[in-house]
């Protein structure tokens, strides 16, 4: 299990510091997120799908091989976003000023938290 948090832990502290300290992700973010307020959709428009469609797909590569506990993969990738960047994005919203220590603590306490979530040795609440 330490061997998966760990590389978890490096993809989680690799894209937080790419993305959440990057100028151009955050106006790409930003004028996504007017484009949607002002033309609502169901339909995701952003190029997320792919990177989140291959990180459902490793985290259900890992759940095959018994690391992970999850029936729905998709799901487990969106909790591990928002457990990393998306809470790195929003504690470090100003890419002139994030700290890369900062976000370095969020990547690797939201991998602690997705992998106490969803580890297969851990207690899951009923279904």
């Amino acid at each position: 299990m330490r061997q998966l948090e760990a590389a978890l832990t490096a993809l989680a502290i690799d894209l937080g510091t790419t993305v959440v300290g990057s100028a151009d992700y955050s106006a790409g973010f930003a004028l996504v997120a007017q484009e949607r307020l002002r033309t609502p959709t169901t339909d995701d428009d952003i190029e997320t799908a792919p990177v989140q469609a291959a990180l459902a797909e490793r985290i259900a590569r890992f759940a095959e091989a018994g690391l992970l506990d999850t029936d729905d993969p998709r799901l487990a990738a969106d909790h591990f976003s928002a457990l990393t960047l998306l809470l790195a994005y929003e504690r470090q919203p100003v890419p002139a000023t994030a700290d890369p220590d900062r976000i370095r603590q969020i990547m690797i306490d939201g991998v602690h938290a997705f992998i106490r979530a969803y580890a297969r040795h851990q207690c899951h609440r009923p279904a």
